[in-house]
């Protein structure tokens, strides 16, 4: 049997060993996850909630805890463990506590005055078990809380944590088990690719996945073939653009946080920044000041940890080499650490960047951080959509109108004016990109509904013996709807020689 190692990667120290599933455990596990479907999907909506509060309450009472764990498992500062990891996962618990039910009920919405006297609405129902596939930059509360959105929309969960932070998925397993649901309602499967694989074919009846774009596509490509639906949350090249009047000095210190917060380990990251010309020496200078003044250690005392994956830290070295060497210049860091099996990389600032440099093309996902300097409006929406990604984005200016304009313009998912990343922390917003950056949106109503079928019901009354359109076909048939058509869609909006005289018979008829 397989072992995953698990390791501090600030320390090297390695915590432990955890066995990858065998492909006979993934497929007993999914037979009990449909096993406990039905017993799940029929407890009422209030019962689940309460089990989200006793989950919030266990995350509030061991939230200092489990933070100190997440860090020795990534490598990330404690406070920043705690910040991103239990208190967005707790808020995110607070929200689906308030407003779950009035997301999941049935939802009333118009019927036509041709339809009258029937009645329509949207009932949403579980769809089953659903396979959470989740990443190692944050994770912790990119597993849980599209478990618990699985979870309190009636579904049962498989999640496969990532096998690069196996620490984090095995405190995820003990917390559930802290939290006990019933056999079969939540299971947690360690391991690498295969038990991935082996996951999506068992053939749930979700797929969610956050991670790589390569390996969503992959991940898409096995699901088509039987038709499974998959929602994907995949990487990002995020665009930073600092409009001439913008707040300097907010819009440096968010650069800075927007690019360096967990190593730059973040789809959302600040990955590139576009500045107007005017204001971009003052612009440089102030960010290079604030981020040469950044602490980096382990665990605490510091703004920024090590990084996580060491095959990670290898693209990054890569993403600044070939900008170095193709006429970029680095006036922060740039030099790979003295110790070459420290996953410590100083923040990095690189101005003399092209376009063409895999740094401004590829998501980097490192403590890099490229400036780009425009002359104009137009050249700067061009430039930050010039990109396959397309998964956050930010406009600094402090003319409302102009800097909703330019958001409105950029083909992200998400946008956020005059703040870096911050969307993803509204549980009413919807999350998700668009283009290479993902399929589908999660959190708010949207992302719970998304666990969900829809499906639509219209309701007749019954007490009529046909319906208008019902055969059989008569000449009264035909000029009422000449009529209506004319009535309701046409420029003069009259009636048609006859319509009127067709609809009484036709009414008569109905009963």
């Amino acid at each position: 049997m397989a072992v995953l190692s698990m390791r501090n990667p600030a320390t090297g120290e390695v915590l432990g060993t955890v066995s990858e599933a065998t492909p006979e455990q993934v497929r007993q596990t999914m037979k009990q996850a449909r096993a406990a479907f039905a017993s799940w999907s029929a407890t009422a909506l209030s019962k689940r909630i309460d089990y989200l509060v006793r989950l919030r309450h266990y995350l509030v009472d061991h939230g200092e805890k489990l933070a100190h764990k997440i860090s020795q498992d990534t490598g990330k500062v404690t406070l920043e463990a705690f910040m991103t990891e239990i208190f967005v996962t707790v808020d995110t618990i607070r929200f689906y506590e308030k407003h779950a039910r009035r997301m999941l009920s049935p939802q009333k919405v118009p019927t036509g005055l041709v339809l009258w006297p029937k009645k329509s609405y949207i009932h949403f129902k579980p769809m089953g078990v659903v396979a959470v596939i989740s990443p190692w930059n944050y994770p912790f509360q990119l597993a849980v809380i599209p478990v618990l959105s699985a979870l309190v929309a009636g579904n049962t969960v498989i999640l496969k944590p990532s096998e690069v932070t196996p620490a984090t998925g095995m405190l995820i397993e003990e917390m559930f088990r802290a939290v006990p649901l019933p056999d079969g309602v939540v299971s947690v499967l360690h391991g690498g690719r295969s038990v991935g694989q082996e996951l999506v074919s068992a053939r749930p009846d979700k797929i969610f996945f956050t991670g790589s774009v390569a390996t969503g596509k992959k991940i898409m490509a096995a699901a088509a073939e039987h038709l499974i639906p998959v929602e994907l949350e995949l990487g990002g090249k995020d665009p930073m653009i600092v409009l001439a009047d913008a707040h300097l000095e907010r819009a440096a210190n968010a650069a800075v946080w927007g690019a360096f917060t967990n190593s730059g380990q973040v789809c959302m990251s600040v990955e590139r920044v576009y500045v107007h010309e005017s204001v971009y020496p003052k612009f440089l200078q102030l960010v290079t000041e604030k981020a040469a003044a950044l602490r980096q250690g382990y665990p605490d005392q510091a703004e920024i940890g090590s990084m996580t994956s060491p095959q990670q830290l290898a693209i990054v070295r890569e993403h600044v080499a070939d900008a170095l060497s193709k006429g970029a210049r680095a006036v922060l860091g740039g030099q790979p650490p003295a110790d070459e099996d420290s996953l410590f990389l100083p923040p990095t600032i690189l101005t003399d960047v092209t376009s063409d440099m895999k740094v401004m093309q590829e998501e980097t996902f490192g403590p890099v951080l490229p400036i780009m300097t425009f002359s104009d409006e137009e050249e700067a929406v061009r430039l930050a959509n010039a990109s396959p990604y397309g998964l956050n984005a930010s406009v600094w200016s402090m003319d409302r109108r102009r800097a909703k304009s330019i958001a409105e313009r950029l083909e992200s998912g998400n946008v956020c004016i005059n703040d870096v990343i911050i969307s993803y922390a509204n549980p009413y917003l919807p999350f998700g990109g668009v283009k290479q950056s993902g399929i589908g949106r999660y959190r708010g109503p949207f992302g719970l509904q998304a666990f969900t079928h829809s499906t639509s019901i219209i309701h007749d009354p019954g007490t009529r013996k046909r319906e208008v359109n019902w055969y059989p076909y008569t000449e009264d048939q035909r000029k009422l709807f000449l009529g209506l058509t004319r009535l309701l869609f046409s420029r003069d909006r009259k009636w048609e020689r006859g319509t009127l005289g067709a609809i009484w018979r036709e009414w008569k008829r109905l009963f």
